[in-house]
């Protein structure tokens, strides 16, 4: 049987990371992305640049790449007071959690890539989500995945394999992880052309790649890229 597997695609470090680490595992890889309203829907763009960019690094990524999916989830928007999907405050509410968390959105996410994957005889499904170095979302946590991937299956009637490659990697790992998977070319496409400012700026140009610079996830991304600029062959587990 062809391995097959689905790739949720967001256009962000992670997500970009986690396409090529599928891409060096399965035969055919398809990707999925989701318009939701998001404050930072310039990463849709960043998709599209990413997916045409990629065959040119490796004639593997180029046979195993294939079809796109974008799905509209403008109903998740409507019904998200946040500040992912609202211009508003990005600050610590009092939860504990930011006020960027979106709930649901991962496990909505899974369960439509699942309903895809069914259709398209994938019984693999790849994410970026990790809990080593994170915003504090609970749906990106290790426990929920594998409560996820029981679920599914159970609702499907058919075995799936949810894979999240960098769950116990940092940012600076995942910067190293991109080095070892496709050399300079993939770091730099990852550094240039992937997306994570929540505020989806794209004006200013960092070491790091592009943003506002002092958002939760340039944040993240920035401290990540100046850490493994110090130990740049540390990619994290040897085992996903």
């Amino acid at each position: 049987m062809t391995s097959r597997a689905l790739v949720l695609f967001s256009g962000g470090q992670d997500s970009t990371v986690a396409l090529a680490w599928a891409l060096a595992r399965f035969e055919q890889v398809e990707t999925i992305g989701f318009d939701y309203g998001q404050r930072h829907r310039v990463e849709l763009e960043c998709r599209k640049v990413i997916r045409d960019r990629l065959p040119a690094l490796s004639p593997l990524y180029a046979q195993r790449l294939g079809p796109d999916h974008l799905i509209d989830l403008a109903a998740l928007g409507a019904i998200s007071e946040t500040a992912l999907t609202r211009d508003s405050e990005i600050a610590f509410a009092e939860t504990g959690l930011p006020t960027t968390f979106v709930p649901g959105r991962n496990l909505i996410f899974l369960t439509f890539a699942a309903a895809l994957a069914y259709r398209r005889d994938a019984r693999h499904i790849v994410l970026g989500v990790c809990e080593t170095d994170y915003s504090g979302y609970p749906d990106c946590r290790d426990d929920t995945i594998k409560a996820m991937q029981v679920a599914l299956g159970l609702g499907l009637d058919r075995r799936l394999v949810l894979h999240t490659p960098l769950m116990w990697r940092d940012k600076a790992q995942t910067f190293a992880l991109a080095t070892a998977l496709g050399g300079q070319a993939l770091l730099d496409l990852v550094v240039e052309d992937s997306h994570s400012c929540y505020l989806g700026d794209r004006s200013t140009r960092h070491a790091w790649g592009y943003g506002c610079g002092h958002c939760p996830a340039c944040d993240l991304r920035g401290r990540g890229y100046a850490a493994y600029l110090t130990s740049p062959d540390d990619s994290g587990p040897s085992h996903d």
